[in-house]
């Protein structure tokens, strides 16, 4: 059972807390932040697409693409000449997640994400 702990990497000297750093690093840019959040919310997309939506021109996104697919944050498919990108798993997309929540928490002591829907408030 201890062995099972180990080998997924969560103990404080797993051999992965180097790697999870490099991870950190690399999503340490608005705009490969947003380009997660973008693939979050569709299945793939075309590198043209992402760039008009986090704004940014498409050469600088297709770089931070590069970097997110030697990361093995984004995988591709290609048809034709065009290649689409999606989030190669759902880890990065919930650390992206759990770190602009987490930003929230930074401007507010109720954050919007602890409200319930409620009508007529």
């Amino acid at each position: 059972m201890h062995a099972d702990k180990r080998m997924c990497g969560l103990d404080p000297d797993s051999q992965f807390v180097e790697l999870a750093v490099e991870v950190f690093g690399l999503l340490a840019d608005a705009t490969r932040i947003r380009i997660i959040l973008a693939l979050r919310r569709e299945e793939e997309l075309a590198v043209n697409q992402l760039a008009g939506m986090v704004d940014r021109p498409p050469a600088a996104v297709s770089q931070h693409l590069a970097k997110l697919r030697m990361a093995r944050i984004v995988s591709t498919r290609q048809e034709g000449q065009r290649v689409f990108y999606r989030l190669a798993n759902e880890h990065a997309s919930q650390l992206v997640s759990d770190a602009v929540l987490q930003a929230e928490h930074s401007l507010s002591d109720h954050p919007s994400h602890h409200h319930s829907d409620r009508t007529g408030s």
